[in-house]
């Protein structure tokens, strides 16, 4: 019985849904990777940067949550951002148990830089869609994510 329900499992509609989708994500991010390798940053470092601009600041867990990085992960992505001066940590005086990163004169001037150049790279790519596919495609992911 085992040995039907691999090959039962084998056949399964969802399979190469699901290899194309890794495919997609693995085209994707080699790309966006390739691209921002170019700054010498790595995708966490550029992910964090790009949370961080056009924002005074944000605490450890608001930069975790909206960048998906784990906490003991962005510990080290704010690190070596600080040693490339691009973040500084700031303790709140109202709030000694927190603290807030931002991005430095330095950070600013690299976000304004590159955070446009890397859309318009991306861009190039997703532009080979209808309005329309990206919008179905938008939906579609959100409901895959929805049924995990």
């Amino acid at each position: 019985m085992s040995d039907y329900s691999a090959r039962a499992a084998a056949q399964e509609p969802i399979i190469p849904t699901m290899r194309e989708l890794v495919r997609a994500y693995q085209a994707f991010s080699a790309y966006s990777e390739a691209h921002i390798r170019q700054f010498d940053l790595t995708p966490a470092q550029f992910d964090v940067i790009a949370t961080l601009g056009n924002t005074s600041g944000m605490c450890m867990g608001e930069i975790g949550e909206k960048t998906l990085i784990t906490k003991g992960t962005l510990t080290g992505v704010i690190d070596r951002l600080e040693k490339k001066n691009l973040v500084l940590r700031e303790v709140p005086a109202d709030n000694r148990r927190s603290v807030i990163v931002k991005l430095t004169y330095e950070g600013k001037a690299l976000f304004e830089v590159i955070f446009p150049l890397h859309i318009a790279h991306l861009k190039e790519r997703f532009e080979q869609l209808e309005k329309s596919e990206l919008e179905l495609l938008r939906v579609l992911l959100s409901r895959l994510r929805l049924a995990f």
